[in-house]
């Protein structure tokens, strides 16, 4: 209780040094980043087939375009966001955009398969060092309280509106214009990025620790989540039995194992362990997990679904979830006016609950579904829920952790949250792919996408038992 107190006061004097209106600047920059890395987890989905018929890609090379982001963003994301707390928050998040920018104009101007997967990696190398270093300059630039919570909710709002927007960018900018300015609109937004967190943002770095990198610590928590994403995204292709699949997943476990041996014996460990001793950030990391492992395949299997089934052209299908990217940030930003009432507890569990009613009525979707029934309704209670589960759960994480594992919570934070998201699609596309069996008929596609939509709602009743039993309880976590 003393460390937390001590923790919170450190914190405060270092935001209060920031005038409110700067201070919001601050949070402006880093929610962009944020919106600029979320964003590209989805956007390229709709500009799949236009890459394949220009660049020769085969169906392997396609997939790769989407799992290399994904595995070196997961991968890196703990490193980077120690490597904010040791280096200094400022200089990783301006490293971090720079190399995503500069690898969006690389894989836009691609003219080879090859160069367009490697900039996608590099994409997700730079989106790694960002991503932390986003929700560690918002939680220091504002100070703890209810204005901290507001903040977080508009970097959750940012966040889940860069997911939900990727299927309507994507397909506006394929339509109208080429698959390249789907990487390339990245650059004018990077830059213009680049230049206001030079201006706005302040450096600040984790006090009491020392400059040096657990070199064995990184390498083995990097190599490990690399191998556990790369076994998940080849479950689509061979299965979860195959020794393709087997192999990097239990490899990457005994990575993270012998880990956290290491880290248990290292004088300045990469992952201090004695951050999970707090009930809190323990438990919120691992509800957001949970609850993350059904976000990604919602907007998948939605975006799918319109297209493959109902007709939609891609402009159509993300115009169609225009109105779920809308509820989302107003559910975001309605979170911490909750908060004080409900506590964060309740709320994260109501949330959970929202979305599985969500979920559950989007598996009754039918081959001649109508919009109004089968995609507006279920689609806005979904991202209601998640836009209320999200933020209540990075305000636990963050607020209980010292200052100089603030970078590292938020590196948690946001790993818990992309590796349940990419295991979570890997899990539900084999879920509706044993129901088709091979069949491509809408008929079929229906009742593979229902059920994994079905799967996803118990996944969250789960993640709300889940969250009732092991969060504090919500007098503790009331915002003042």
């Amino acid at each position: 209780m003393t460390r937390m107190v001590h923790a919170e006061s450190v914190a405060e004097k270092s935001a209060s040094s920031i005038p409110p209106s700067r201070a919001w600047l601050v949070v402006l920059a880093a929610c962009a980043g944020q919106f600029l890395v979320v964003l590209d987890v989805s956007v390229v989905n709709v500009a799949l087939p236009s890459m394949r018929a220009d660049l020769g890609l085969s169906a392997t090379g396609l997939q790769w375009v989407l799992n290399a982001y994904t595995i070196a963003f997961a991968g890196f994301m703990l490193l980077g966001g120690r490597a904010a707390d040791l280096f200094g928050r400022k200089r990783m998040f301006l490293l971090g955009l720079g190399l995503f920018t500069a690898a969006s104009v690389a894989g836009g101007l691609a003219q080879e398969g090859w160069q367009l997967v490697a900039a996608r990696a590099v994409q997700g190398l730079g989106a790694a060092v960002l991503a932390p270093a986003t929700l560690t300059i918002v939680t220091v630039a504002v100070p703890a309280g209810p204005a901290r919570t507001r903040a977080i909710g508009t970097w959750t709002a940012v966040g889940a509106a860069g997911g939900a927007a990727g299927g309507f960018v994507g397909g506006a900018l394929v339509d109208l214009l080429s698959w390249r300015w789907v990487l390339l609109i990245n650059v004018p937004i990077g830059a213009l990025v680049l230049v206001g967190a030079a201006v706005w943002l302040r450096e600040s770095r984790a006090d009491g620790v020392g400059r040096r990198l657990d070199l064995p610590g990184a390498v083995l928590v990097t190599a490990g989540l690399a191998s556990v994403a790369y076994g998940v995204v080849q479950t689509e292709e061979a299965g979860w039995a195959d020794p393709v699949t087997l192999a990097p997943l239990l490899g990457g476990l005994a990575l993270l194992a012998v880990f956290v041996a290491v880290e248990a014996r290292t004088v300045a460990p990469l992952v201090p362990l004695k951050v999970f001793r707090s009930r809190a950030v323990a438990a919120a990391n691992v509800a957001m997990f949970v609850c993350a492992s059904t976000s990604f395949g919602m907007w998948f299997f939605m975006t799918v679904y319109a297209q493959n089934v109902l007709g939609y052209t891609p402009l159509q299908a993300g115009l169609a979830l225009v109105p779920s990217s809308v509820s989302v940030l107003v559910a975001s930003k309605l979170a911490p006016r909750l908060m004080p009432t409900t506590g964060a507890r309740n709320l994260a569990v109501l949330g959970a609950l929202v979305a599985a009613t969500g979920f559950g009525w989007q598996s009754t979707m039918t081959a001649d579904g109508t919009f109004l029934t089968i995609i507006l309704g279920p689609g806005i209670l979904m991202m209601v829920g998640m836009g209320l589960l999200i933020t209540p759960l990075a305000t636990l994480a963050t607020s209980s952790a010292a200052p100089a594992e603030a970078g590292l919570v938020s590196g948690l934070v946001n790993t818990s949250r992309t590796m349940g998201g990419a295991l979570g699609l890997s899990v539900l596309s084999t879920v509706a792919a044993s129901r088709t069996s091979g069949a491509t008929t809408p008929e079929a596609l229906t009742e593979g996408y229902a059920l994994a939509f079905r799967t996803a709602s118990g996944v969250l009743v789960a993640g709300a038992l889940l969250m009732l039993l092991w969060l504090p309880r919500p007098e503790r976590t009331r915002e003042g």
